[in-house]
């Protein structure tokens, strides 16, 4: 996500950074290659006219420019209104300590809401003990009750099946008898989409929300669709009130648009993000997160969660004893590999490095991807438990085998050992390790790479 604008934005910093004096020209020169970059991205017009208005009068009202170090605050006034459109804080879910809540979810069709109802259901149950139903009102579109009723499976969480019902307003009140009878804390209550904004829609949703009386009215919206994501959450909070907003499929959105914009528009916050078609893949927004992605200062806040979150601590102390006593093995090396997977692929833990851009720039350059990932391991998996523990045994008559077993070519393996042998003499030289199995300085240098002076 915001690949374009990180890009942009970190040539803009780039130029601004280690200047002494910085013009009223040059000022001017930042904020029409801000507003571009803003435009390019997809972010709605008054919302790129309002974010250049406050940066400009606050850098002049400020007397920034001739402050002593004008380019670091410039950065900083850039940031500050980042997180401000973004919306400041991260913002939790409403939920009651006591009683029911209910969360009404309501969205376009193909905007991923039904995965998404699932999603949000297994991330309470994993970070609360309430107990949870899971309700359908779609009535329209062909297995959508069953949807929902797989995803309820995966998860094991409980399921209203309503078939035999023929209106909205019928399942709501049946799911509200349900929840009183069985004593559940929270209630998930999906609703049919359609390919358009209309009044049926609209009169169906508000009908659901005066019997519902919902917490939280959660709007699912497509953050590929950019500013018109924005437009939709503007009609649906006209109608409903919308209290938050959940955007989904950010992984393949390189510009952005759509989280820039929709916070603005609307008032609601953007609660969570949906990175990718896994039920797991789902993350809490941060909005000075986002904005540090933005200016090309990675976040690493979220990098260290996500690692505590997914890998395996035990496997992590264990290839650390290896490490210290030099027997670091191709069993290892496959280990690192799937940790890598589990905290959403080498672009997922790359997308937070300080300097996005150029790491990306570096992954195309060598042809780095989550296929090769995949590759590697399934190379690995094809040696024997001697090739992976003594990798020097593996000639040319061991890398005909292995390359057939695996389904890839001899040049694949040759690649594969080199990297373990760069990566081998790498570990050899790490001493220390912290409990999160990564070098104890990499934090302090990733730190480096931010302005002096850049607290928030």
């Amino acid at each position: 996500m915001f690949n374009t604008l990180n890009e942009k934005f970190e040539k803009i910093v780039s130029s601004l950074r280690g200047k002494a004096i910085i013009s009223e020209d040059d000022l001017d020169l930042t904020l029409r290659e801000i507003r571009i970059a803003l435009l390019e991205a997809d972010v709605a017009l008054l919302v790129v006219k309002d974010f250049i208005n406050n940066v400009k009068s606050n850098v002049l009202g400020k007397k920034i420019l001739k402050n002593i170090n004008p380019d670091q605050m410039i950065i900083k006034l850039v940031y500050d209104e980042l997180v401000k459109i973004l919306g400041s804080d991260n913002e939790k879910l409403n939920i009651n300590n006591t009683g029911l809540t209910k969360i009404l979810f309501c969205g376009l069709q193909g905007s991923g809401k039904t995965t998404t109802v699932a999603k949000v259901a297994n991330y309470l149950k994993k970070n609360s003990r309430k107990k949870i139903l899971l309700v359908s009102a779609d009535i329209y579109r062909p297995a959508a009750q069953e949807q929902l009723q797989v995803l309820s499976k995966q998860i094991d969480i409980d399921f209203m099946f309503s078939d035999n019902l023929t209106t909205v307003e019928a399942i709501t009140n049946q799911s509200l008898e349900r929840v009183s009878q069985n004593l559940y804390d929270i209630l998930l209550f999906d609703t049919a989409g359609r390919q358009t904004v209309d009044l049926t829609m609209m009169n169906e949703i508000k009908s659901i929300v005066r019997i519902l009386e919902p917490e939280e009215k959660i709007l699912v919206a497509d953050s590929l669709t950019g500013q018109d994501a924005a437009n939709i959450a503007k009609n649906f909070h006209e109608a409903i009130d919308i209290s938050s907003i959940i955007l989904t499929r950010v992984d393949g959105d390189g510009k952005g648009g759509a989280a820039l914009s929709i916070k603005s528009i609307t008032g609601a916050p953007i609660k969570f993000i949906g990175t990718g078609e896994k039920i797991d893949q789902l993350e809490a927004f941060h909005p000075d997160r986002i904005a540090n992605r933005i200016l090309g200062m990675g976040d690493i806040v979220s990098l260290v969660e996500k690692a505590s979150a997914n890998i395996d601590k035990q496997e992590i102390e264990k290839i650390t004893k290896k490490i210290a006593k030099g027997k670091f093995d191709l069993e290892d090396f496959a280990q690192q590999l799937k940790q890598m997977n589990k905290m959403g692929g080498i672009s997922g833990v790359m997308s937070m490095l300080p300097g996005i851009s150029k790491a990306q720039k570096m992954m195309a350059e060598n042809n780095i991807s989550e296929d090769l990932i995949k590759k590697q391991i399934a190379i690995i998996s094809s040696m024997t438990k001697q090739e992976r523990s003594e990798p020097d045994i593996i000639k040319a008559s061991r890398k005909i085998r292995i390359s057939n077993g695996s389904g890839t070519k001899v040049q694949d393996v040759n690649r594969l050992l080199k990297q373990f042998l760069q990566s081998q003499k790498m570990m050899k030289k790490m001493k220390s390790m912290d409990k999160g199995g990564m070098p104890s300085d990499l934090l302090n240098k990733l730190k480096g790479n931010l302005p002096t002076n850049f607290n928030h």
